[in-house]
């Protein structure tokens, strides 16, 4: 190769090398700069980020504090209908029970050749049905609709006229009685136990004549509620306990500021929310209160009221976790009470009347038992034990002093 070609090739290489050299360090530079100056863009980027992930965040807990709220109401919900089934469950066992020994009896009867008459259910054969002069094709029907296959009655609450008789039947003849003899006839009547049923029938007898009458409204509410205690079958408390609660309901919007319309139905919700879910329950519960403390206000020296009264604030101080939440979440409040106050109410009405009951003797040495202070309870136990039993609520408190008096001896 000739001596001027190489030197040709060997500036050619240098020439090359230098040129890529200055590309290299041309990118290097390019490369950092853009770096540089896109790395302030990015921190501001990731601060964006961040702030809407916070507002993320912020919304997202909002959220699931709804969406927890609202799982909590429907878990609440479904145990109140879990409750109800049960509810319903116990009284389908308990009618069976009831049903099934005399299923066998007919049906030994009838295997036996004899000629019996077809058995209905336990309400039916508890009482005499109310004779009628003239039936009329309605009344029959009536009847019909109101017994179902498995000899069950219906109750439909917004009516009176059912077919739920009383125990004893009805005068044919109806003494016509001007209304304030009437209503006295019904007091004198109602003292005693035994003739509260004579009472009722008394004044259903009426009841045409002196519905529109307030005296005479809240007297016939007060008697549904009388009937609700005397009867042993829960269909019938149940049709007695909703009858009385219409009526009563119809006496306070008459007549608002007359005491015992409040009275008498503030009972009659609570005679109601036995039979009812925890939601209507807690429901029934906060009207009872209401109209309690209406009636207390226009009645002030009434012993029964603060019996009530301490009877309302000893049960809500022994309310649930679950019930306290739902009435929270029925009402915005949760319902809140203590022994102490349920105490203070038991005691007013013995100061009012001294022996009032024996269930509010008993009451009262069970808020002393809750507070510790044995030598109280002992003390109320032994004057419940002094008052005559006259009611079967007597009977039943009387029963519970013995139990109370035994945990005591312990």
């Amino acid at each position: 190769m000739p001596h001027s070609t190489k030197k040709e090739l060997i500036l050619g290489v240098m020439v090359g090398t230098a040129g890529i050299s200055l590309l290299a360090l041309w990118y290097h530079k390019i490369r950092k700069t853009r770096i540089t100056m896109n790395l302030p863009k990015f921190l501001s980027l990731g601060k964006k980020f961040n702030s809407l992930t916070l507002q993320d965040e912020t919304h997202s807990e909002q959220g699931a504090s709804a969406v927890f709220q609202r799982r909590q109401l429907q878990i609440l919900e479904k145990l109140n209908e879990l409750l109800t089934n049960m509810e319903e469950l116990k009284e389908e066992i308990r009618f069976l029970k009831e049903t099934i020994p005399k299923l066998e009896e007919y049906l030994q009867d009838e295997l036996g050749g004899k000629v019996t008459v077809h058995k209905i259910s336990p309400q039916h054969r508890a009482r005499k049905k109310r004779p009628t002069t003239a039936p009329s094709a309605a009344t029959n029907n009536s009847s019909e609709e109101a017994e179902s296959e498995g000899g069950y009655i219906t109750a439909n609450t917004d009516t009176e006229e059912q077919s739920f008789p009383v125990a004893k039947a009805f005068n044919t003849h109806v003494e016509e009685l001007k209304l304030d003899v009437l209503l006295q006839k019904v007091d004198r009547l109602r003292i005693n136990e035994a003739n509260k049923e004579e009472s009722f029938e008394l004044l259903c007898d009426h009841k045409e004549k002196f519905s529109e009458e307030i005296e005479f409204l809240w007297r016939l509410a007060r008697a549904y509620g009388d009937m609700y205690k005397l009867s042993t079958n829960t269909q019938e408390k149940k049709h007695y306990a909703n009858i009385g609660k219409t009526l009563g309901e119809r006496a306070i919007t008459r007549a608002p500021m007359n005491g015992h319309c409040h009275l008498w139905y503030a009972v009659l919700c609570g005679y109601v929310s036995e039979f009812e879910g925890l939601q209507n329950k807690i429901n029934c519960g906060h009207l009872f209160k209401e109209h309690l403390e209406k009636a207390i206000q226009l009645l002030p020296e009434e012993p029964f009221l603060y019996y009530l009264k301490g009877r309302y604030c000893y049960n809500v101080s022994k309310l649930s976790w679950i019930e306290k939440k739902m009435a929270a979440t029925l009402f915005g409040e949760i319902p809140s009470s203590t022994v102490h106050e349920a105490l203070h109410n038991f005691l007013k009405a013995e100061e009012l009347q001294p022996g009032y009951s024996v269930s509010n003797y008993m009451f009262v040495a069970k808020c002393y038992v809750d507070l510790e202070e044995s030598q109280d309870a002992w003390k109320f136990c032994n004057l419940a034990l002094l008052l005559p039993i006259v009611t079967k609520e007597d009977k039943e408190s009387h029963k519970e002093v013995k139990k109370i008096i035994s945990s005591l001896k312990r």
